[in-house]
């Protein structure tokens, strides 16, 4: 308890020294919180959108199927195992079948990929319940990416050309009936979503699907040649990836800013040591032990960690709490790095995140504090005094 007292009494007595370095570290504890807060908040809002956009439960594939390859997209389709009838009839699993194409926008050229969806879906959050129109042509929803993309909108016709099962091509009107907001741009980028039926017919493929998106609730996996089931290890691996990547970024920052506090914090233990020497040789004269007075030192050190938790918590509390509630705002044209990314993050920062930032900074501070009492232990007490130091 001395040296607590002790410690605190030389902070408070250092005035504006102990404040500004009080304030650098607070900064730093804020700053890396709201960071690390940021990418765990966009992680959970990406995973969040892209289970409740395109995967949903998982996703059973064509053995054919890669969605890296769109030359394997003509032959990667089959017809539904008999297995899978009953969880389709009852809402647990709906089939996606897919097929290249080429529209023409305003007279231009431009490859699609058409998606045949059941319209009365609910697996996904997409609105393929306004598919069911009774038109000659092709009803169509698209993501308002590709309308804007394509210059289209709402009620819109564009001529659309395929290659079906048989390797004979054929074109019809496509009308454009919706318009949707979406942050997963794979669902939205360079797709026509359909009538599945209807693409079924135009293909020449009764029956057949090239993905089986499942229920989020689902949670019995069914092996069927043919088919092979990829949860969500597989589907969001990109996903983690960049997260992964941008943490790794993060983590330079997050150095660079310990850095600067820590650098602060030992250089005022070097002058705190260096200008106390007269104090210190008194306290080794007076009966304490090098191990007592480096105790001091330490402690007093590291009371710049407490004391920024607490100044941080008075301004960071608000500030952290204003970001989660509100969000922060993705800057024009991030919806177009082919991730999925919200227009607001709402960074999350649970208790993990917080009690680990303050530990690591609290050990970190405590260490810097350290280094440089270790000159302490090569005093002679009576140069000290003298204020001489070996």
């Amino acid at each position: 308890m001395i040296a607590f007292k002790l410690a605190f009494r030389n902070l408070v007595g250092a005035g504006l020294r102990t404040w500004l370095n009080v304030i650098v570290l607070s900064f730093s504890y804020v700053v890396i919180i709201w960071q690390q807060g940021f990418l765990q908040g966009w992680n959970k809002q990406a995973r969040r959108d892209i289970i409740a956009w395109e995967i949903g439960g998982g996703e059973y594939w064509h053995q054919a199927y890669d969605p890296y390859d769109p030359f394997t997209f003509a032959d990667s389709h089959g017809s539904i195992p008999s297995s899978f009838k009953t969880d389709i009839q009852q809402g647990t699993l709906t089939p996606v079948l897919l097929s290249q194409a080429t529209f023409y926008p305003e007279g231009r050229i431009q490859s699609v990929l058409l998606k045949g969806i059941d319209p009365d879906q609910t697996i996904l959050n997409i609105p393929s319940n306004l598919l069911n129109q009774n038109i000659n042509e092709i009803p169509a929803i698209i993501g308002s990416r590709m309308a804007s993309n394509n210059k289209l909108k709402v009620g819109d016709f564009v001529m659309v050309r395929w290659r079906d099962v048989n390797n004979t091509f054929d074109a019809a009107d496509v009308k454009i009936v919706a318009i949707f907001k979406t942050d997963v741009p794979t669902v939205d980028n360079g797709q026509l979503w359909i009538p599945l039926e209807r693409l079924r017919s135009m293909m020449g493929m009764p029956g057949e699907a090239t993905i089986l998106i499942t229920d989020p609730k689902r949670t019995i996996v069914k092996e069927t040649p043919g088919w092979t089931f990829q949860g969500y290890d597989v589907l969001l691996a990109e996903m983690d990836q960049v997260i992964k990547m941008k943490s790794v970024g993060g983590s330079v920052f997050f150095i660079l800013l310990l850095a600067l506090a820590m650098l602060a914090i030992f250089d005022t233990q070097i002058l705190s040591i260096f200008r106390r020497q007269k104090e210190i040789g008194t306290h080794i004269a007076m009966g304490m032990t090098r191990g007592q007075v480096i105790r001091i030192f330490t402690i007093e050190g590291a009371m710049h960690g407490i004391l920024a938790i607490i100044v941080a918590a008075i301004y960071g509390i608000p500030l952290l709490y204003i970001s989660a509630v509100k969000g922060f705002p993705m800057p024009e044209g991030t919806d177009d790095y082919g991730m999925a990314i919200a227009e607001n993050i709402f960074p999350v920062y649970g208790a993990s995140l917080i009690l680990g930032t303050i530990l690591i900074v609290l050990i970190t501070v405590t260490i810097v504090s350290f280094l440089p009492t270790r000159k302490i232990a090569k005093m002679n007490p009576t140069d000290a005094i003298r204020g001489k130091i070996q």
